[in-house]
């Protein structure tokens, strides 16, 4: 309830004067708590079901001060900026109806989520004691962060797994088992809290973008894509939010351009002037309470005298919403990401539709951990990262293109989405709705 009635308060301030960015925001007090607050929702609630669902009994984590395992870094307290020393975490499950045992064998307990467990004075070898904690607890398996396929479970270092295997007596191991499941379980699950605070974040990125494309920002035949690119940079800093990503601002108009998948995202002019006719396009993120955001929108720049967008450039906007329909009803529990991916490509192109499907998990980081749908250079699946099931209670990026010819250009347009959106198990919802309308830009002088 706290949660909701602080972004009601946040929201509606913010909405009722598109710059009073800055006093509007949490401080940083206030995020501290609410993150704080989350992490425990998060140990008491996410972290028992994943490692029971996963049957894993001990999970041992650790990193060194700035080489943070990406998994450690989501498990420290807001006031910790990175690990101290070497932090060793220690999750141990003792059994249905008990709370799991989480142990810092490390010289400082971790707030108050993990109790300190290592004496140095008694016993000055770190990988001893917490050998020691392990033989004493006898787990049947002993989960550690290595994975080939996904980056955000591979956080244990080569230096630090031979020293913990070496630590590790001979009866132990043969139970060391990797962590991946356990690792992308944990980052992908969101609780409770979280999901209270996401539509938020993604209210505020729309807002951004829509004031960016707005005449407030874009004055047609001046403003460049790149200086609206740096409005939102310096818009997000204001807030004193973060971009996970520099963001992109493109251009197709009817010249004779074919579109360039890596042209539009990384290798853009940065003197394109914005013209009347133009149809612009953003890919946008913020970072805020430890979550992410993942936005792409048009915008269409009226030519004087229209008060719309073209018929044929709204067509095609109804196009690429009817494939995000099409593979948001593909979203099923248990269903691969690439089988998910096959199935609405199929439909798609049945329905004349002609798809690219890149969708990804988001939360913690951005291109976060779970079932990848697709990427733009991979439509046959991706291997691995493509076969992880969907589990409930995860957030996705909706990101996919729809190629549409549209004759009065001579040349086929990419409409480019991007939304972010929960799954419960069974349905798919948009945290803060989609775009089925351009935004509009006029061209014409602006009265005072």
């Amino acid at each position: 309830m706290r949660a909701l009635l602080i972004g009601i308060v946040f929201l509606s301030a913010l909405f009722s004067c598109p710059f009073a960015w800055s006093q509007d925001i949490l401080s940083m007090k206030e995020r501290s708590d609410v993150i704080d607050n989350i992490i425990a929702e998060r140990f008491d609630t996410v972290l028992p079901h994943i490692m029971r669902r996963e049957n894993i009994d001990m999970w041992v984590i650790m990193s060194r001060e700035y080489n943070e395992d990406p998994v450690l870094k989501t498990m420290l307290p807001s006031t910790w900026l990175s690990a101290r020393r070497h932090t060793m975490l220690v999750i141990y499950d003792q059994g249905e109806g008990q709370p799991l045992e989480r142990l810092a064998v490390a010289r400082y307990a971790v707030a108050n989520s993990f109790e300190k467990a290592w004496d140095k004075e008694e016993q000055p070898n770190q990988f001893k004691a917490l050998a020691n904690i392990i033989k004493q607890r006898n787990p049947s398996k002993i989960a550690i962060n290595t994975s080939d396929a996904f980056a955000l479970a591979d956080g244990m270092t080569s230096t630090e797994k031979t020293l913990f295997m070496s630590a590790l007596p001979k009866a132990y191991k043969n139970r060391v088992v990797s962590g991946e499941k356990l690792s992308i379980g944990w980052l992908e699950t969101r609780s409770d809290m979280e999901m209270e605070f996401y539509p938020i974040l993604t209210q505020i990125g729309h807002k951004l973008i829509a004031t960016a494309f707005s005449n407030t920002v874009i004055t047609p035949g001046v403003t460049t894509t790149d200086d609206v690119v740096w409005w939102l940079r310096d818009k997000t800093n204001e807030l004193g939010l973060k971009n996970w990503f520099h963001p992109t601002v493109s251009i197709q108009r009817a010249d004779s351009e074919a579109f360039d998948q890596i042209k539009a995202f990384s290798k853009r002019p940065e003197q394109n002037i914005i013209q009347p006719g133009d149809l612009i396009h953003v890919d946008f993120g913020i970072t805020y309470l430890r979550l992410n955001t993942d936005q792409q929108q048009h915008a269409y720049i009226l030519k004087p005298g229209e008060t719309d967008a073209p018929k044929y450039l709204k067509d095609a906007l109804t196009e690429g919403n009817r494939l995000q329909d099409i593979l948001t009803t593909n979203f099923q529990k248990g269903r691969s990401g690439n089988e998910i991916l096959k199935r609405s490509r199929s439909q798609s192109i049945e329905e004349n539709i002609k798809p690219t499907i890149y969708t990804h998990p988001l939360g913690l980081h951005g291109h976060a951990a779970g079932p990848t749908i697709g990427m733009w250079d991979a439509q046959e699946g991706v291997p691995i990262q493509g076969d992880y099931p969907m589990y409930e209670n995860t957030v996705y990026s909706i990101e996919l293109n729809a190629a549409v010819m549209i004759e009065d250009w001579g040349k086929e347009v990419r409409i480019m989405l991007e939304e972010d959106a929960f799954f419960d198990g069974s349905s798919v919802s948009y945290l803060d709705g989609r775009q089925t309308e351009f935004h509009l830009i006029s061209s014409e002088a602006i009265e005072d």
